[in-house]
């Protein structure tokens, strides 16, 4: 098992020590941290690190490949350097100004949405497993209990929409934590977008009154972008509060003085057009997809073939967060995460390829672990920095794995469910929702990839040369 606290204490003492700590946060599978001057992370030092499986700089951004176990790490590393987690008010300590760029701005705008997206993981997991569960023993697959069942009812509507019809609250705790706004809050502007006497005007297509203005009723439960612009609202209107506000009064005022114009603004002017552009974001895969024929495999492929080197280049979120958007307001992805983990298993694939051509020992033994690390643990980025970024003949088997496999899911029909899915052998859970039929063209579109991706790095991966050169390096 690793030793959390020990690769948080190494990578904090090559990245320049405490006093060089900006910020840190995680992903899925990266630790991801901001510093004062990058020049002090000596990058070779952490890559060499035990428990540590690559480590670049993506933007302002120092992104350190830690793997499943990343969140423990990140806790001990924020211990170690002192600073609060996951984005509170407090973790930043003597931010220097940047000039406010539109690449600063930008990358802003995605730190503050992907670390809000993060936080909610394994409540959009549970949520998803939970109308799993109830698939796998309903009529769908199985045939245990039918789809008038109490049990079938309870995990495949109840629970389930405890997860998502909820989610302006949950998501807006996370990010009021992440912004440095005052969580209680944050959910509290999120309860106000799914409050029942709105929901319900909503339904009766009513009208309801904001301090004697009538507007729309509208349904926000179960979306993303009106509670994440709403969110932003608050934090400056609570920040104006809390310096005006005397001290004497400002427990009990400062928060009420703060909702009393959040409310307003964000039902009249921010929900309704985050709303709308929550809409346009959910949608905007779907034209894609419903190109049909040529121009769907074309898209397809093209996602298959290059999207591990957005995983490389660590840009790949930007593209996740849009999908996650369209699975948690639709309920369903036609192809993008389709396509990726088409891509995911060209990667295992590219892994074992390079296991069984290599002669070399020691590299045919790391191969070996880039194949467990990615199969079992979820983490393509040891096989990727290790073998393809190495031995870039080998990307040609990602590129034909990845690029075949999307374009045979596409013809058969795949469709993904899980907003938060696995990334390892389990991925098969998160096709499970579409019942059998799905689930068993999902593993033959990933199977081929696969296949393909072994093969073409068996027969091409290694020329000539670089096997004679790990030969006499061996001996």
């Amino acid at each position: 098992m690793a030793d959390n606290r020990q690769i948080a204490t190494d990578v904090l003492a090559e990245v320049g020590g405490a006093a060089n700590i900006i910020s840190a946060s995680n992903c899925m599978t990266r630790l991801r941290l901001t510093l004062k001057d990058d020049s002090k992370a000596v990058i070779d030092s952490i890559k060499k690190i035990k428990g540590v499986l690559g480590a670049q700089f993506s933007g302002s951004q120092l992104q350190v490949i830690i793997g499943q176990n990343v969140p423990k790490v990140c806790e001990e590393f924020c211990a170690a350097a002192g600073i609060a987690q996951a984005g509170d008010k407090e973790q930043s300590r003597d931010v220097p100004r940047e000039k406010l760029t539109l690449k600063v701005f930008g990358n802003r705008v995605l730190d503050y949405i992907s670390g809000s997206m993060v936080q909610l993981i394994p409540l959009v997991m549970a949520g998803g497993l939970f109308r799993t569960f109830a698939v796998v023993l309903g009529p769908q697959m199985l045939h245990v209990i039918s789809d008038t069942d109490a049990t079938y009812t309870f995990f495949y509507t109840t629970l389930y929409e405890a997860t998502f019809y909820f989610l302006p609250i949950y998501l807006g705790y996370a990010c009021a934590k992440k912004i440095g706004a005052s969580p209680v809050l944050g959910m509290l502007t999120g309860g106000l977008l799914v409050a029942p006497s709105i929901t319900q005007a909503a339904a009766n297509s009513e009208h309801i009154s904001v301090y004697g203005i009538s507007i729309t009723a509208a349904n926000y439960s179960q979306t993303v972008v009106p509670i994440v612009l709403s969110v932003v609202v608050l934090y400056f209107v609570e920040k104006w509060m809390k310096r005006h506000v005397p001290d004497i009064l400002s427990t009990i005022f400062a928060p009420f003085c703060t909702m009393i114009i959040v409310v307003p603004v964000a039902l009249i002017l921010v929900a309704p057009i985050g709303n709308e552009l929550g809409n346009l974001l959910a949608n905007s895969l779907f034209p894609l997809s419903k190109i049909g024929g040529v121009g769907i495999i074309v898209v397809m492929a093209v996602l298959g073939a290059s999207w591990q080197l957005f995983v490389v280049a660590g840009m790949h979120m930007p593209v996740i967060m849009l999908a996650q958007v369209q699975i948690i307001q639709v309920g369903y992805d036609p192809f993008v995460f389709v396509s990726t983990n088409c891509a995911m298993t060209a990667v295992w694939g590219c892994a074992l390829g390079s296991f069984l051509r290599l002669r070399n020992k020691e590299e045919k033994g790391l191969s070996l672990g880039y194949v467990v690390s990615a199969m079992l643990g979820g983490v393509t980025e040891p096989a990727l920095f290790g073998i393809l970024l190495r031995f870039r003949r080998t990307m040609l088997g990602m590129f034909i794995g990845g690029a075949v496999g999307a374009v045979i899911s596409g013809i058969l029909g795949v469709t993904y469910y899980m907003a938060g899915g696995a990334s390892n052998l389990l991925v098969v859970l998160n096709y499970l929702q579409g019942g059998q039929r799905n689930v068993v063209c999902a593993v033959i579109g990933m199977a081929i990839s696969f296949a393909v991706a072994t093969v073409v790095v068996y027969m091409t991966g290694f020329s000539k040369q670089e096997m004679e050169q790990m030969d006499a390096d061996s001996e």
